[in-house]
C-alpha cells in the first residue's frame, strides 16, 4: 500500500487556510492584553495544528464521498480515489484518526478549543453526508462551508486560553466575508465547466445556479459582510473605517481573479501564488491590525460628531 495517496486525499496543501484563525487572535488582544503570556503562543500553534488535523479529517471524508462526481471534472478526476489509488476502509479509518487526533488535542489545548474542533467537524458532516449533504443545496452549499471562517476566527480566539466569548459582529462579518470569497469560487467552477448539464452532473446545486444567480449572491454576501464590519467599528474601533479601502480593494482584485478563464480562484490551495492578491491581503489584514491599536482622536471625533439641532 503506497502512503502518498493517503496523504494527498488528507489535503495538508489546504492547511495554510488556518490563517483565517489569526484574526481571532489578534483580537484577543485588542479585547484584553493581558492574556498574553510567555506559554500563549504555544497554545496558539498547537491549535494551529489542532485545527489542521481535524480539516483533513473533513477533506478525507469529501474525497471519499464524492469520489464519483469527481469523475466528471476535467482536473478532480485526477484525485487519487477515482484514480483507485485509495482502498476505502483504510481511508475511513484515516478520517476517523485524523478527527480524534485534531479534536483530542483541541480539548488539550483548552475547553471551549476542543469544542470549536467538534463543530468544526461536525460541520464536515453536515456538509458532505446525506441525507442533508448541504453542498448539493443552492446558497446553503456556501453558507455551510464559509460557518467554517467564524469556526476558525473563534479557534484562533480560543486557542489563547482566553474564557471570553468572541464578539457576535465579527463572527458573522467574518461568516459572510468568508461566503463572498465562496460564492466567488463557485463562479469560477461554474464558468470551467462550460456546460451546465455537465456542471450540474459535477455539483448538485450549479443545476440551479447561473452567472446572475450567483452574481446576485456575491452582491448579498459582500454588502451584508460591509454593514456587519461597520457595526463592529461603530461599537468598537471607528479607526477600522481607515482601513475599509484596502479591504474593498483586495476584494474587487480577488473578483477580478474569478472571473478569468480557468481562473485561479477555483483552487484556494494555489492561490498564494498570485503575487498581488497576496500583497493586497497582507496590505488590508495589515491595516486592520495596526489600526485596532492605534488612536486617532481627531478622525474619531469627526465620525462620532452630533448633529446640529434645528
Amino acid at each position: 500500500m503506497k502512503l502518498m495517496p493517503y496523504i494527498k486525499i488528507a489535503r495538508p496543501d489546504h492547511w495554510f487556510k488556518n490563517v483565517f484563525m489569526l484574526p481571532g487572535v489578534v483580537l484577543v488582544d485588542f479585547f484584553d492584553a493581558h492574556v498574553f503570556t510567555a506559554g500563549t503562543w504555544k497554545g496558539v500553534l498547537l491549535g494551529l495544528l489542532a485545527a489542521s488535523l481535524t480539516a483533513s479529517s473533513n477533506y478525507v471524508l469529501n474525497e471519499i464521498l464524492d469520489a464519483g462526481k469527481d469523475m466528471v471534472h476535467p482536473e478532480k478526476r485526477n484525485r487519487p480515489i477515482p484514480r483507485g489509488e485509495v482502498w476505502i476502509p483504510a481511508a475511513y479509518a484515516e478520517w476517523l484518526l485524523l478527527g480524534a487526533a485534531g479534536i483530542g488535542l483541541g480539548f488539550l489545548i483548552a475547553p471551549a478549543m476542543g469544542w470549536m474542533c467538534l463543530l468544526l467537524w461536525v460541520m464536515g458532516l453536515l456538509y458532505n453526508v446525506p441525507p442533508v449533504r448541504a453542498k448539493d443545496q443552492p446558497y446553503a452549499d456556501v453558507l455551510s462551508e464559509s460557518v467554517n471562517n467564524p469556526i476558525r476566527l473563534a479557534m484562533g480566539w480560543y486557542s489563547t486560553g482566553t474564557a471570553a466569548v468572541p464578539p457576535l459582529s465579527a463572527l458573522l462579518a467574518y461568516w459572510m466575508f468568508g461566503a463572498f470569497l465562496m460564492a466567488m469560487k463557485r463562479m469560477a467552477e461554474y464558468r470551467r465547466m462550460g456546460d451546465p448539464a455537465l456542471a450540474a452532473a459535477y455539483r448538485r446545486s450549479f443545476g440551479y445556479y447561473n452567472e446572475e444567480r450567483l452574481i446576485e449572491s456575491l452582491c448579498f454576501y459582500g454588502a451584508f459582510f460591509g454593514m456587519l464590519s461597520g457595526v463592529f467599528m461603530a461599537r468598537y474601533r471607528l479607526e477600522l473605517v481607515l482601513a475599509a479601502p484596502f479591504v474593498a480593494y483586495a476584494m474587487a482584485y480577488y473578483m477580478h481573479l474569478g472571473f478569468k478563464p480557468d481562473s485561479p480562484v477555483q483552487y484556494p490551495e494555489k492561490l498564494y501564488r498570485q503575487k498581488k492578491l497576496m500583497l493586497l491581503a497582507i496590505l488590508a489584514f495589515g491595516a486592520c491590525a495596526v489600526l485596532l491599536f492605534v488612536d486617532i482622536p481627531a478622525f474619531r471625533a469627526a465620525l462620532s460628531a452630533t448633529p446640529v439641532a434645528r
